[in-house]
């Protein structure tokens, strides 16, 4: 009875030490909805937290690529701006001595008839023109590099060069259209003129001078004319477009000079 006595007083105790225990245990075991809760709270603060840091990185990213210009501007050197500038006009010179050499040429031509001087003429300014043409491309590029970074000037001499070109092609139409001559005043060639004697022949060009001829010729000549004027006005508007250009490169190298 003893013995039973204290088997039931052991076993009231240790369930009361187990009982006393479940309160620490649950404490050391939270709920669950806490831990859930903990945790999305864990996680809006990181996303709070990235989006900081992204937000930070962009704003960083930002101010290199400012920085960056600011410095990829200030690497721009004004000396060698200017030697290209200078370099430029240097070759516009060339251009307007070839011109020279080219009309001198033909106005020689057009007295003397000389074929094989004008042909070697033309060839030898074709040669200097796209040597010409060449280095101011070669300008071009340089002026889109980083080391130059100015795309306005690629822009300018790109423009002389589109003058350029149609100057070159107008000044070859106006000297084709004056070696051939007016309609009504080209020599004929009597190769194919029957012979009637040793000190004559047969023209076969001579024909009876009517009214419809007469204003065919007259159409003949008008058209001439007019594409000759044509030409001789797109060479003097070329002009004025290059030296304008011209102008703007002269106060670039002046405000370069100044700074």
């Amino acid at each position: 009875m003893c013995n039973n006595a204290i088997v039931l007083i052991l076993i009231f105790i240790w369930k009361k030490a187990k009982m006393a225990e479940s309160p620490c245990l649950e404490h050391r075991q939270p709920d669950r909805s806490m831990v859930d809760k903990e945790q999305n709270d864990a996680t809006v603060k990181q996303a709070t937290i990235v989006d900081k840091i992204e937000k930070i990185a962009i704003e960083e990213e930002t101010m290199e690529v400012e920085s960056s210009h600011t410095s990829f501007e200030d690497s721009c050197d004004s000396s060698k701006i200017l030697g290209l500038l200078r370099k430029f006009l240097e070759v516009q010179q060339r251009r307007a001595e070839a011109y020279a050499k080219l009309r001198s040429g033909f106005a020689e031509y057009m007295v003397s008839g000389g074929e094989i001087a004008y042909q070697q003429l033309c060839s030898e300014i074709t040669v200097e023109f796209n040597d010409c043409s060449k280095q101011v491309l070669e300008m071009e590029a340089l002026f889109l590099n980083p080391e130059y970074c100015r795309e306005d000037l690629a822009q300018l001499l790109r423009a002389v060069q589109a003058q350029e070109k149609e100057k070159l092609h107008l000044t070859a139409t106006i000297q084709v259209l004056k070696k051939a001559g007016r309609p009504s005043e080209r020599l004929v060639s009597h190769e194919n003129c029957s012979l009637k004697s040793p000190t004559g022949h047969e023209c076969i060009h001579l024909h009876e001078i009517t009214e419809a001829a007469g204003t065919e010729e007259a159409e003949a000549d008008a058209e001439y004319e007019n594409a000759l004027k044509e030409a001789i006005r797109g060479v003097q508007d070329a002009v004025t477009t290059i030296n304008d250009h011209l102008e703007e490169v002269r106060y670039e190298i002046a405000a370069l000079e100044a700074d």
